[in-house]
């Protein structure tokens, strides 16, 4: 595709990480150049449709584990992406409809969406920010953040499939550590990050796939994924694979037959601040 850029400036020349995830979820808010990216990757990983689907369910879950279990009422969802329903707040209201949710990216791709992202219960609020995890001190003096954000009270972190696009030179864990500073006892960091443990060389061709497309990725070992959650309470079963973690029988969009490890390639957990 030659140069272009559709309204707004969104530059459509070359593939984006967050459309490339829309077509993997099956959604239209992609380009033809992400669709291809997206179907390189498909070839050499199959699975990609599998963890997509998986890591979404899991923010489901972890989202009404702790709204139902631990007395969440606040989240801060980082690195959002393309809205696709049910987003967190919908889901967070269906179980407590006084749930805020703050959103927040970096991508003007995002924030061409973010309406979808407001429709709140009358009860709840929503917002959306424009920021960078890379700037943790920004994002959280933003006054958006503190119209919605009570940061006195337990406020649930959700970083879903953002920091394998934080590469160690970022200092990945300084970034994770420096907004759980922020937040006080009670709080708690929800997670997923893609692995390469199950299938090295597979892993490998996708991350050339990424780098190749203009976009960083560094995919992590379960070791290295633990590292995220020091100092927290790990809720039961831990640092799992994506659809290992608190499988909820009674969603009937499940499979019949459970992925392998290997397709989910998805290494998730949620831990409680002290």
């Amino acid at each position: 595709m030659s140069n272009t850029r559709a309204a707004g400036g969104i530059d459509t020349s070359r593939p984006h990480s967050a459309r490339m995830y829309d077509y993997y979820l099956g959604g239209k808010d992609h380009f033809e150049v992400d669709k291809r990216a997206a179907e390189t990757v498909a070839a050499a990983y199959p699975g990609i449709f599998v963890c997509a689907r998986e890591n979404r369910a899991f923010m489901h879950r972890a989202t009404r584990v702790l709204a139902r279990e631990h007395g969440i009422r606040q989240w801060l969802d980082i690195g959002t992406g393309i809205p696709t329903e049910p987003n967190l707040h919908q889901v967070a209201q269906s179980v407590v409809p006084e749930a805020r949710v703050v959103y927040a990216d970096n991508d003007p791709l995002v924030l061409k969406y973010a309406e979808r992202l407001m429709r709140s219960t009358p009860q709840g609020r929503t917002t959306y920010i424009e920021a960078d995890v890379n700037n943790a001190a920004a994002l959280l003096s933003a006054p958006e953040l503190a119209d919605i954000l009570d940061l006195d009270r337990p406020v649930a972190l959700s970083l879903n499939a953002l920091m394998h696009f934080v590469t160690d030179a970022q200092d990945p864990y300084g970034i994770v550590g420096r907004l759980l500073d922020a937040l006080p006892s009670g709080s708690a960091l929800a997670l997923s990050h893609c692995t390469p443990d199950f299938d090295p060389p597979t892993w490998q061709k996708v991350t050339d796939i990424y780098t190749a497309a203009g976009t960083p990725v560094q995919f992590r070992s379960r070791e290295d994924v633990a590292r995220f959650f020091d100092g927290l309470e790990l809720l039961d079963p831990g640092v799992s694979v994506g659809h290992r973690w608190r499988p909820d029988a009674s969603v009937g969009a499940r499979p019949v037959q459970a992925p392998t490890d290997a397709e989910v390639s998805l290494w998730t957990a949620v831990g409680i601040k002290p």
